[in-house]
């Protein structure tokens, strides 16, 4: 029997119901803060992909409007419309207001399907003041409206079209803004998670529309489209294209075993950082799992024993370690799987046993007949390998002093840092701050019950351009990795942390920019746990203190500055006074802007996609000058470039 017959009323299983979801949407999404908005975008957009998934849909177009909701359409089959047996309502109805009620759950509909939690539209619907789905199917136009998740009316078929071949589906929301802490929607948010699954899915066309005021072109309309028929080939030219590569062609392959299908592209790169993405069924597993083990166990094994069978070892005295392999190599490993199954704390981690096997069996075949093929290419990608290698090895004494074990044997923690009395994680706060002068008033402002404080001299190394046996030379990066207490790179261990909370402290300047950036690039390559736990932070003090008849007030810009001035001293303060950096406020100054729990403002630093935060990383502090020129250019228009 077709697909097209099969997916009807009929195959709408009903699992339970939505009560739950308004009282406790964290629990559905995640969260409600602009990560969780945005989820209710990727729900709805995954239901078209899944519809691209069964080869019935080709165009996706999602549209931010400029009363801030969002529509999702599509040229799929259409949502069904016939009635359910179970429920004596719509299709439609049901799938909108029952949880886990979806075409997905008997692989006849769909042989493969997206979406993390499983949760689909009925929480976008739950959690809107008000949804709106048009449907186009069965040789007429269907409409139906919801508020908080409850239907209003009857859905109604409102009008005929000539042919029963147009179909497709029309989503739009409008967030509740009673649940939900932000309500505006980051074009640049939704566009790298669109880009990343026009790549996963060849020849899907998405279209992303902005349709606010702000938005930037003349006629008030952003838009951008992504397809690419080359889908994760083009991915990892996309993430090299501020990277030196070392092969111009981009190597492939593809296998299908189980009925799980396998993608591979990868191309060695001249830098140090390494950027390996894995995904099944569209999902970022930014934990890993069994896919992304069989790809570096097979990827290992097979470069170590071309090297061996062609003598390209030298004078090394054993195999390349994965990790030598992998220096400068990028890398995206894709599966489609009938039956995926996730673990780990996020559920962004593949747990399937047999997709080890499979995914180890297309690398060995696909890579050993490449290198069979390229001998020029495979010699040198493992000549790189070699040297990383020699480099590793002359890190391994220093980096035995920064593993916590060995550390808290053979050394003390740094003289600089003043820690904090509780030994618990959870509640211990590390500021790291820029300069001795910020750091002493620090020291003085802060609650050595909970706060701890380690200053940092100057700017650090950047370690995207260096090996770790450089890094590990920097006496600054040294203090940090032992105060933290949790190693570094492979030997990282979340579990060994010292302190839930790493505050970077530096200054509301350029400079400050540059030492926060060059930071969050150390955590990033060699400590991300920290950024994907959410354990990073970042100080936001106050630009300005006015004083005004005994009130003091604190302004982060001069707009709030000039408001508070007009609105709350009657334009004339009796003093305006402007920090220049953290060293220049005395310690009750700092803790009332910038320590204190009850009254400062951090920024959590999170990473809500490793491929654009990889290309970030690259463009910002690799070698590559032009990319980080233009992006300058972009995102600093009023400033005055001058070409020397």
């Amino acid at each position: 029997m077709s697909q097209e017959s099969e997916y009807g009323a009929g195959q709408i299983q009903v699992l339970e119901g939505l009560e739950a979801v308004r009282k406790r949407p964290a629990m559905y999404i995640g969260s409600t803060d602009s990560r969780g908005l945005h989820h209710l975008v990727y729900e709805v957009v995954d239901n078209s992909i899944d519809e691209a998934l069964a080869g019935h849909c080709d165009d996706i177009t999602v549209t931010i409007h400029e009363d801030r909701s969002v529509s999702v359409a599509d040229d799929g089959r259409g949502i069904p419309v016939d009635t359910h047996e179970e429920y004596d309502r719509p299709a439609l109805e049901v799938i909108l207001t029952v949880l886990h009620a979806g075409g997905k759950f008997d692989n006849k509909s769909y042989q493969v399907s997206g979406g993390l939690h499983g949760v689909g539209v009925s929480v976008v619907n739950a959690l809107s003041e008000r949804l709106e789905a048009e449907v186009k199917r069965d040789g007429g136009v269907y409409r139906h409206a919801f508020e908080a998740g409850e239907p209003v009316g009857d859905m109604e078929r409102v009008r005929d079209m000539e042919s029963d071949e147009e179909t497709g589906t029309e989503i739009r929301f409008w967030p509740d803004e009673s649940i939900f802490e932000a309500d505006d929607f980051s074009f640049s948010t939704l566009s790298n998670r669109l880009r990343e699954l026009a790549f996963l899915n060849s020849g899907v066309r998405i279209t992303l529309r902005d349709e606010r005021e702000e938005a930037a072109d003349a006629e008030g309309i952003v838009e951008e489209t992504y397809e690419y028929e080359g889908g994760i080939r083009e991915f990892v030219e996309y993430l090299n294209e501020t990277r030196s590569a070392m092969h111009e062609e981009v190597i492939y392959f593809e296998d299908e075993a189980q009925n799980i299908q396998v993608e591979v592209a990868m191309q060695a790169t001249e830098e140090l950082q390494g950027s390996i993405h894995a995904f099944a069924n569209n999902i970022n597993t930014r934990e890993g799992g069994t896919h992304l083990t069989g790809f570096k166990t097979a990827l290992t094994r097979t470069v170590n024993d071309y090297a061996n069978e062609n003598d390209l070892l030298g004078d090394l005295d054993e195999n390349l370690k994965g990790e030598d392999i992998r220096e400068g190599l990028t890398a995206v490993v894709s599966i489609k799987h009938p039956d995926p199954q996730f673990e780990g704390q996020t559920k962004t981690k593949l747990g399937n046993s047999e997709v080890r096997g499979i995914v180890e069996s297309a690398m060995h075949e696909g890579l050993g007949t490449y290198f069979e093929e390229n001998p020029h290419t495979a010699e040198a990608i493992i000549n790189k390998a070699v040297e990383a290698a020699k480099a590793r090895k002359a890190a391994q004494k220093a980096e035995e002093l920064t593993r916590r074990k060995s550390a808290l044997e053979s050394t003390s923690l740094p003289g600089k840092l003043a820690d904090c009395q509780t030994k618990d994680p959870g509640e211990a706060e590390l500021f790291i701050a820029e300069g001795d002068s910020a750091g002493g008033s620090a020291k003085q402002a802060r609650n050595p019950e909970f706060q701890a404080v380690l200053p940092i001299k100057g700017k650090i190394l950047n370690v995207e351009k260096h090996r770790l046996d450089r890094i590990l030379e920097n006496d600054e990066i040294r203090n940090m990795i032992t105060a933290i207490g949790a190693g570094i790179g492979d030997e990282f261990d979340l579990e060994d942390v010292r302190y839930e909370k790493i505050i970077m402290a530096t200054d509301a300047d350029v400079d400050g920019a540059h030492i926060r950036t060059l930071l969050l690039t150390f955590f990033y390559r060699h400590m991300r746990p920290l950024l994907e736990n959410g354990y990073v932070y970042a100080t936001q003090p106050p630009l300005y203190r006015i004083r005004y008849r005994g009130d003091t007030y604190d302004a982060m810009t001069e707009q709030e500055r000039d408001e508070i001035i007009e609105e709350k001293c009657n334009g004339s303060p009796s003093q305006v006074q402007r920090f220049k950096g953290l060293g220049e406020m005395n310690p009750q100054q700092l803790w009332d802007t910038t320590m204190d729990p009850e009254n400062r403002i951090l920024k959590q630093i999170t990473i809500e996609d490793a491929a654009a935060a990889d290309k970030m990383f690259s463009v910002l502090m690799g070698d590559a000058v032009e990319p980080r020129k233009q992006f300058i250019k972009e995102n600093a228009p009023e400033a005055e470039w001058i070409d020397i």
